[in-house]
């Protein structure tokens, strides 16, 4: 991370820009903490890697690539070999996942890692069998504007299709599943691939999948019409508010159990810091109170419930 002279975090080089779109990952920035928001779309801090975030990465690299396999060839064994290779294009495409590891000079941490991520591969041979399926998508970007004019986007982990043509909307997680009562900020998101999907092809997928590989639990949701409009009206009062925030530049903080995973402590103002400044004009007469930021489900979900998640666009 490039920091200043305070040790505070500078701003990145890419040059700030409005919102354009929104994706699952940044809706949910926003409704945790919209200076979170901010600091991710607007100033574009640099963040560092994860451990968690980049095991997940890996883990979905390699359940992508083992259905390039023919049916009776997907198996635990195979899935495990995968994950060297797949690892190495990781740290192609991503050098700085190898700051994760520049202090381990025997290796021992980054083979306990990789450990782990054999695991979690294993575990979903006892969620699913791939030699039973056959995806008609996988990794599957998707975008489309609504009526109001709002993009939404995102990227879904796998999409099966019935023979009689129904729609599963599958998502890997590769932590552990949340408590009942998170549940449904967990199938927000899922909610949100779903919408997008029926303004694209005019149909409600019949189901939406969470499979959790850190607890071996399976998440299952048959979405009807209503869910859908429900979650586009939120979207739509979700991009007000941070249209709002993007021309006042009143972007406010909020405290909760995930600040410990935040890497922007030095520069937000529940932690005594200050945020760089705003790379945006400013709205004459703004810095007004903040639009009412919509929630998934009510509560910030405890932190050990969180998908630590994998790197990804939005």
């Amino acid at each position: 991370m490039d920091t200043s002279t305070d040790g505070s975090a500078r701003p990145s080089a890419v040059a700030a820009a409005p919102p354009e779109s929104l994706s699952p990952s940044r809706a949910g920035d926003f409704m945790q903490c919209p200076l979170l928001y901010r600091f991710r779309v607007i100033d574009k801090l640099p963040e560092k890697p994860s451990e968690a975030a980049t095991r997940g990465t890996l883990v979905h690299a390699v359940l992508e690539r083992l259905f390039d396999a023919p049916a009776v060839e997907r198996t635990a064994p195979r899935a495990k070999s995968l994950i060297p290779g797949q690892w190495d294009r990781l740290r192609e495409t991503r050098p700085e996942v190898t700051e994760l590891f520049a202090d381990d000079p025997d290796g021992e941490r980054l083979a306990r890692w990789l450990g782990e991520a054999e695991q979690l591969v294993e575990r979903w041979f006892t969620l699913e069998d791939p030699t039973r399926l056959e995806p008609a998508e996988r990794e599957l970007f998707v975008e489309a504007e609504l009526d109001s004019g709002l993009r939404l986007r995102g990227i879904i982990d796998r999409v099966d299709v019935a023979p009689t043509g129904e729609v599963r909307i599958v998502d890997y997680k590769t932590g552990k599943a949340p408590r009942p009562e998170y549940a449904e900020g967990a199938l927000f998101q899922m909610k949100f691939y779903a919408l997008v999907v029926w303004r694209l092809k005019g149909m409600v997928p019949r189901r939406l999948q969470l499979v959790y590989l850190g607890s071996g639990d399976v998440l299952t949701y048959d979405p009807v019409l209503a869910d859908l409009e429900r979650v586009e009206r939120k979207l739509l009062a979700l991009w007000e508010a941070i249209r709002l925030a993007t021309e006042t530049g009143d972007w406010r903080p909020r405290r909760t159990k995930l600040c410990g995973w935040c890497d922007h402590q030095t520069v937000c103002p529940e932690f005594g810091g200050t945020p760089p400044p705003y790379p945006l004009p400013v709205r004459a007469g703004g810095g007004g109170s903040a639009a009412q930021v919509p929630s998934p489900a009510g509560r910030v979900p405890e932190a050990g419930g969180v998908e630590q998640g994998r790197m990804g666009p939005d």
